[in-house]
């Protein structure tokens, strides 16, 4: 393990319909959550389903993808880096978000 990364790969669910900016700049974001279900048996021997969020974003021509053709509902496998960013908000307190930025993606759904 001479170069371990920072590497996520995610299939999951749309929950909504994917927000697309244009930016001033030119260039495209799309952002979108992603469900992930995990299901195993609890003590009793229930089967029980854990659902896990998380937020995507894609930039450029991975962008226009999302666009184009991947909505709500839909199955997609994503492959990106984790990253965390912080901002002010109104009230002056610093704020969080861990997103995955997508750098592939494959459409699972017909």
């Amino acid at each position: 393990m001479n170069a371990l990364k920072n590497k996520v790969q995610l299939i999951g669910h749309l929950g909504k319909d994917p927000e697309i900016i244009n930016l001033e700049s030119g260039k495209m974001l799309a952002k979108f959550s992603l469900a992930t279900n995990e299901s195993y048996k609890n003590g009793h021997g229930e089967k029980v389903t854990d659902t896990q969020w998380h937020n995507i974003v894609a930039w450029g021509k991975t962008a226009q993808i999302v666009e184009k053709f991947v909505s709500k509902g839909k199955e997609v496998a994503i492959e990106g880096k984790l990253t965390t960013r912080s901002w002010e908000d109104k009230d002056g307190m610093k704020r969080y978000v861990t997103e995955v930025v997508c750098n592939e993606l494959l459409m699972l759904s017909k």
